[in-house]
This record gives structure tokens, C-alpha cells and sequence, in this order.
């Protein structure tokens, strides 16, 4: 029998984490109704797929359509090399360099963002058919409050000064 391990209690302090709770919480500060956080979240994913699709648009005008290059006929014995304007160099495709071919892979997975970034926007589509009374829209920012309150309140400004004044425990171990 396997035993589930408890989730902790306390968030993760980790740098990202605590960046994520921030950005987190403020995004509902400021969006606190269903309206908001539908328009939000279309913003979001338009503006992710608008510059996605930019970048790929850029690196295929400067690296090709991401498909290796296509080998050419084998020339028959004794053919030269040069032949309508080809040189040598250039009559056989080199081997792709480490550089190209992660910058191949990043296209073909700049591809697949799109295509997953279509799909959401696709099933995103359902919910701007969500109206809801204006009572529903005043509970949404009561418990956004409660989700996220204002860390400029004063009460909070207090706390954390009094929390940063604390020194820390020492280790245990």
C-alpha cells in the first residue's frame, strides 16, 4: 500500500514561486470580475499567439521553413561541379551545426505552441457566452478581495513591517 505524501501547508518561498503569488494576486486585484478575467485571459492568449507567430514568421524568413534541405541528384561520373551558376561549395548541402538544428527543433515547437494556442482559443471562444448578473460580478470581487488583498492596505503594511523586524529562528539541525 502506498502512502500519499502530505501537501505542505505553507506555499513554496522559493524566487519563482513568491514572483508567481505576486503576479497571481495581482492579476485578480486588478480583474476582479468574470467580465475582466474572461477579457484578460482572451488578452493574454491573442497576445501570446500574436507574437509566437511573429517570431516563427522571423526565423523562417531567416533560416527557411524549418525542412532540412533537399538532397540533390547524384550527378553522373565526371559531371563538374559547377553547373548553372553552382559552385563546389554549395553543390552539396554541409551537415546541419548543433546551432541550426536547435534552431529547427525551436520552430517546429513554436509550430506546435501555435497550433495548441489555436485550440485553446478555440474552446476560450465558449466562455465569453457566460453572462452573469450584476450580483455574481459583486461576488466575484468580495472574494477576489479576500483571494487577494491589497498589499498597499495599511493593516497589511503594518504586518509585514512588524514580520521583517522579527529576527529569523535559528536552524534546528
Amino acid at each position: 500500500m502506498h502512502r500519499r505524501e502530505a501537501v505542505p501547508e505553507e506555499p513554496c518561498q522559493c524566487p519563482d514561486c513568491q514572483r508567481f503569488y505576486r503576479e497571481h494576486d495581482r492579476l485578480i486585484r486588478e480583474n476582479a470580475s468574470l467580465r475582466q478575467q474572461q477579457e484578460l485571459n482572451w488578452a493574454a492568449l491573442q497576445s501570446f499567439r500574436t507574437l509566437a507567430g511573429r517570431v516563427l514568421e522571423e526565423l523562417q524568413k531567416q533560416y527557411g521553413d524549418g525542412e532540412p534541405p533537399a538532397p540533390e541528384a547524384p550527378r553522373a561520373a565526371g559531371t563538374p561541379a559547377i553547373e548553372a551558376g553552382k559552385t563546389a561549395s554549395t553543390a552539396a548541402p554541409a551537415p546541419e551545426s548543433p546551432e541550426a538544428e536547435a534552431i529547427h527543433q525551436a520552430m517546429a515547437d513554436l509550430e506546435n505552441i501555435n497550433a495548441h494556442l489555436f485550440s485553446i482559443e478555440v474552446l476560450m471562444e465558449r466562455i465569453f457566452d457566460v453572462r452573469v448578473p450584476e450580483e455574481v460580478e459583486q461576488k466575484f470581487r468580495e472574494v477576489a478581495g479576500e483571494l487577494a488583498p491589497d498589499p498597499l492596505n495599511a493593516d497589511r503594511l503594518r504586518l509585514n513591517r512588524l514580520l521583517h523586524q522579527t529576527p529569523d529562528l535559528p536552524d534546528r539541525g
